[in-house]
């Protein structure tokens, strides 16, 4: 059976626009993984993998206007966007080069002899090592920062594991491109090609999760299609890490006080969250609690007028339009629930943005209205009207783990006076990143980023955002009694290498 060609599609359209690929055989999976494994030593060597980051994004830099041309064509993000997110992309590239040149990561730990210590302590000495071959699942909504030179893959390099990349859909022909510019630069420090393998299809994204050379993988995208492939990782003979971020509800809640100090800001802050990118943002604010009556009903107007004046726009492909739409509708057909700002179908291919409105009491228990506590993707939100605080606080108590959870105070709130504090430790135990008087859409690329949460937002505990990504694809191992001329350079006692580590006890930059 000849394999299915690969097309790149116009979302404004629905009109193939070119073949790019086919879909990747067994047979090909196999070579990409198997290729990538025998890459593994010419990654060992820090500097050169460092070398290899900086010139990936300088690479990236170069090609700008083609790569960017091309997204835009297959997504209809637009430029500036793509843009902006090509630039986070190869900045977080040379991020990663940075803490690769830096050392910390591998947490190197000496302890000599201490034949006084209850019980006696041997030589011990620990480090990281990489686990080898990653598997990266591209994303729909950020071709380039969570796709082929994404977080995943720049994290899993500078570690020092080789990568191949089932390519989205919605992006094939970008997914080619940048693939090209990622094998150059490798090639350009005697790295082999194959230390960036791409692949096509359905199939082969099954097929890459079971390969029995592929050590871990990441995976940005659906629940149902992470779920599927997370429990496909635990059911292999070698279980494998499944690091999967799945879906965010993103909740937010304004307290009643915060509302009565600014209800207009605070509706137009959510109306520009709700529909940046389309509603496309894994951390868009699907849920939003604010008080009935008075001033809720002015931020409700503000929210109502902000949305109103929001263009329609174009989502990704066809099936998210028609999953969007239909989501919509079952929503809005639940009594009790009403639309302020109707969203629904923007014309033949694009989509407008709105909202929904239902007394918080409705969800407070489980039922018909637990659909209203599901991500929606695209350009819209659910305003959950409380009465009182316990109201509120038991809506929260229902919620899912997240990605994001936000806090509108009043500024006597913020500044620490009434239940701030203890209302942002209600929101801890719901998400990776908590928000004061802010909004969840824009995950900065720093150090201290954490990008991940509670299941179903992700399947581990670890980022896929900030340098502490890499830690996913590295384990720690301990040489007992090794002679020091067995030992690796990272471990042994003069530190030819420069490294940061603990030595006996002590912290030593």
């Amino acid at each position: 059976m000849a394999a299915a060609p690969v097309w790149s599609v116009d979302p404004r359209t629905g009109k193939q626009r070119e073949q790019v690929a086919v879909e990747a055989t067994a047979e090909e999976v196999d070579e990409a993984v198997r290729a990538a494994h025998a890459a593994r030593g010419a990654l060992a060597d820090r500097a050169v993998r460092a070398a290899f980051l900086r010139s990936a994004a300088a690479g990236l830099d170069a090609a700008r206007d083609g790569l960017v041309e091309t997204a835009d064509a297959e997504t209809a993000l637009g430029p500036a966007r793509l843009t902006g997110e090509l630039a986070r992309t190869t900045y977080q590239l040379r991020s990663f080069a940075g803490i690769v040149d830096e050392g910390a990561f591998l947490d190197v730990v000496v302890d000599h002899p201490d034949d006084t210590a209850t019980p006696p302590v041997p030589d011990l000495r620990r480090y990281k090592v990489p686990l080898g071959v990653v598997a990266v699942y591209s994303a729909s909504n950020f071709p380039f920062a969570f796709s082929v030179a994404g977080g995943d893959t720049a994290s899993a390099l500078a570690a020092g594991c080789p990568v191949v990349v089932k390519a989205h859909p919605d992006h094939p022909a970008l997914s080619e491109l940048v693939a090209k510019v990622l094998r150059r630069a490798a090639a350009e420090h005697g790295i082999p090609e194959g230390v960036i393998g791409l692949v096509h299809g359905f199939e082969a994204g099954v097929g890459l999760i079971g390969h029995p050379l592929v050590a871990a993988a990441g995976f940005t995208g659906s629940v149902r299609g992470g779920r599927a492939l997370f429990d496909a990782a635990a059911a292999r003979p070698v279980p494998i890490p499944f690091h999967g971020e799945l879906g965010s509800l993103n909740p937010v809640l304004v307290t009643e006080a915060a509302a009565a100090e600014r209800a207009e800001e605070i509706g137009g802050g959510l109306a520009g969250s709700m529909t940046l990118g389309v509603g496309q943002f894994c951390v868009k604010p699907g849920l939003v609690l604010v008080p009935s009556g008075g001033a809720g009903d002015r931020l409700v107007k503000s929210l109502t007028d902000a949305v109103s004046d929001t263009d329609a726009g174009v989502l990704l492909d066809h099936r998210m339009r028609d999953n969007f739409l239909a989501g919509v509708a079952e929503r809005a057909q639940l009594p009790d629930v009403d639309s302020p700002v109707t969203p629904g179908a923007g014309g033949e291919h694009a989509v407008s943005a709105g909202f929904l409105t239902v007394p918080a009491q409705r969800l407070a228990a489980e039922g018909a209205y637990d659909l209203l506590l599901e991500e929606c993707f695209g350009p819209v939100t659910v305003v959950a009207r409380y009465a009182d605080e316990d109201e509120a606080r038991t809506v929260l108590s229902r919620l899912p783990g997240n990605l994001t959870a936000t806090v509108q105070l009043s500024s006597d709130e913020a500044a620490g006076r009434g239940r701030g504090p203890e209302l942002l430790a209600e929101l801890t135990p719901l998400a990776g990143r908590v928000l004061v008087n802010g909004w969840p859409t824009g995950v900065a690329v720093a150090p201290a980023q954490h990008h991940g949460g509670p299941y179903p937002a992700t399947t581990s505990t670890s980022t896929s955002v900030g340098g502490t990504a890499i830690e996913r694809w590295l384990r720690p191992v301990v040489y007992q009694n090794a002679p020091e001329a067995l030992l690796p350079a990272e471990l042994r006692d003069d530190n030819p290498l420069g490294l940061p580590r603990r030595f006996n006890g002590a912290l030593q930059r």
